[in-house]
Formats: structure tokens, sequence, C-alpha cells
């Protein structure tokens, strides 16, 4: 399974990256590049452990039948997938500082391989290894780029 401890997954995501511009017209949902900029360091920053979110009651329930697919099955995450509201961003960003955020949180996540991961519980799975997050991360940020075409 392709995950962020795999350098060319690394380089791949981050060359995608580079082709994202801040008029890139989305083709769903309802956030501009910059706050999917955002939204995905955050989501980083969730798996590194910066940021705790607690877990969502109905994620209790569907968690456990719905991670197998979203973490074992190469299948991508589908389109207006929902999310945690603590990590929805809205408000003016500034796309450059985002995408380098965005850049050095890949690096970093990458580089701190499996030992630099959270053992805290995602809001909605629940507990994951450590390779699952870094396939989680790698689903989520292929999501957004595909969200904007690149």
């Amino acid at each position: 399974m392709t995950n962020l401890y795999q350098a060319a997954a690394v380089s791949d995501l981050k060359a995608r990256l580079a082709l994202l511009r801040p008029d890139s017209q989305r083709q769903w949902g309802k956030m501009n590049p910059a706050q999917a900029l955002a939204h995905c360091s955050a989501g980083l920053e969730m798996a590194v452990d910066e940021i705790r979110l607690p877990r969502v009651f109905i994620g209790r329930i569907l968690g456990p039948l719905i991670k197998p697919f979203v973490v074992r099955k190469p299948d991508p995450l589908r389109r207006n997938s929902p999310t945690a509201e603590r990590l929805i961003v809205s408000g003016d960003r500034d796309f450059n500082a985002e995408r380098d955020r965005l850049g050095a949180m890949i690096d970093r996540f990458a580089a701190a391989g499996p030992a630099g991961c959270t053992r805290h519980p995602h809001p909605f799975f629940g507990r994951l290894t450590p390779e699952e997050w870094a396939t989680l991360m790698h689903k989520h940020l292929d999501h957004h780029l595909r969200q904007f075409g690149v």
C-alpha cells in the first residue's frame, strides 16, 4: 500500500503539490486551494501528535466498519468525504505560505518514520498503526490534490 514512509510516494506528492496554483479550480467541495493546503497540514499535525481531536460518537460506531476499506484498500478517498469539524478551514490563507508549510509537514512526517507517529486515536477510525496513519495521510493528500486536478 502506498504511504508517506515511501520516498517515491513523497516525491510524487511534492511534485503534484508544485503544480497546484492559487487559482486552480476545485472539482468538488468548498475549500479553495490555500484552505485545502492548510487543511492537509492540520491532518498531518494530527498524525504527528501536534493536535489531538476527540473521538466522535459516530466514528465509534462506524469507524471500525469503514476503516478496513479506507486504510487497507488501494481505492482513493471518495469525493466530499466528511471531515472533523476542527479541521475545516475557512477564511483567507496565504497560498505560498500554506504550500511551504504542507511541504515541510510532509517531510517531517516522512523523516520521523513510524516512531514519530501519534498513538492517539484518529477521531473517526480509532486506533491506527503508524503504517495505517502513513497510508491514510497519503490518501488524504492525494484526495485534495485530485480535488484541484493535480
